[in-house]
């Protein structure tokens, strides 16, 4: 792989990381419901869940849209199922009396699988093999790890972001508006996906 190749493969791995997108509504509500330190193992999980996803995709799993005309379907259907449950939870994890969060952050194994129902994930990595990966192992692992050096502090900034609303979040109403908007806005992140159905 060029240079040129690597600089454009880790400028859309940033684009793409750091933008919004279901992974980062997620653990910027819980950064603002547990902080950094509880939501580790999520964005932990969120990274090597994905930087896995993408090398098996390199090596030959995203061919699955192409043999199989309903498997996409399928995918979003599964989708938006596991995103409005997520939604609700976080919608939900407010307490109904003080500051302090009900619940409990995700974990790394939960993460890791919301990978392969996530959408925005599935994406990234078909655009990212077809358009930087030449074929093979190798170029299936630096397109890999290129995207899993730079989305765990992409991700990371989010969960700050989360733990520094957090001092405004000082009464129970208005960790429950948070909580809520981060829901809605975890919705409407599958819109994208979802309209091309419609």
């Amino acid at each position: 792989m060029s240079l040129e190749i690597l600089l454009a493969l880790a400028g859309f791995a940033f684009v793409s990381t750091i933008t919004p997108g279901p992974n980062n509504m997620m653990v910027m509500a819980s950064g603002a419901n547990f902080g950094l330190a509880r939501t580790m193992p999520h964005l932990l999980g969120i990274t090597f869940g994905f930087t896995f996803m993408i090398l098996l995709v390199g090596l030959g799993l995203g061919q699955v849209f192409g043999r199989v005309p309903g498997a996409r379907v399928v995918l979003i259907v599964l989708s938006v199922g596991y995103l409005l449950v997520l939604a609700w939870k976080i919608a939900h994890a407010a307490a109904p009396e003080g500051g302090d969060a009900g619940g409990t952050p995700l974990t790394f194994l939960q993460a890791a699988a919301f990978q392969w129902v996530n959408p925005k994930a599935w994406t990234m990595a078909l655009t990212a093999i077809t358009l930087y990966a030449s074929g093979g192992v190798l170029s299936a692992a630096i397109v890999a790890g290129t995207f899993g050096a730079l989305s765990l502090p992409c991700i990371a900034s989010w969960t700050v972001l989360g733990r520094e609303i957090r001092r405004f979040l000082t009464s129970p109403a208005r960790l429950r508006a948070f909580n809520w908007t981060m829901a809605v806005l975890l919705v409407a992140s599958l819109w994208p996906s979802v309209a091309p159905l419609l």
